[in-house]
């Protein structure tokens, strides 16, 4: 099992840039691979970017490629995304979800496919 806590959410202008982070416990953090989703009022949650547990594999929505970047410290337990260029579509409370696989290529896409979740982090981009 896996306990997720985000952080680095906040307000930020229109082409700023701001950098989330997900702690992970545990010491099985390098069998999971990790997602970033999101919620915007009113929306439903979705899928941001993903990574396979070795770092080594990735995915994003059109909609935040080339401007957001996932990326993990597996000896710090640590997820990250680096989102810049933000644009006030982007404000929504970002989940980071975890599942574990064996299979270093493996990354998911759906949030169906995540066990884990942490409490989420908001993110205001101001126009």
């Amino acid at each position: 099992q896996v306990q997720l806590v985000e952080s680095g959410g906040g307000l930020v202008q229109a082409g700023d840039s701001l950098r989330l982070s997900c702690d992970a416990s545990g010491r099985t953090f390098s069998t999971y691979a990790l997602g970033w989703f999101r919620q915007a009022p009113g929306k439903e949650r979705e899928f941001v970017a993903a990574i396979s547990n070795s770092g080594g594999y990735t995915a994003y929505t059109d909609s935040v490629q080339g401007r957001f970047t996932i990326g993990r410290e597996n000896a710090k337990n640590t997820l990250y995304l680096q989102m810049n260029s933000l644009e006030p579509e982007d404000t929504a409370v970002y989940y980071c979800a975890a599942k574990r696989t064996y299979f270093r290529r493996d990354y998911f896409t759906r949030q169906d496919e995540y066990d884990y979740w942490g409490q989420g982090t908001q993110v205001t981009v101001s126009s």
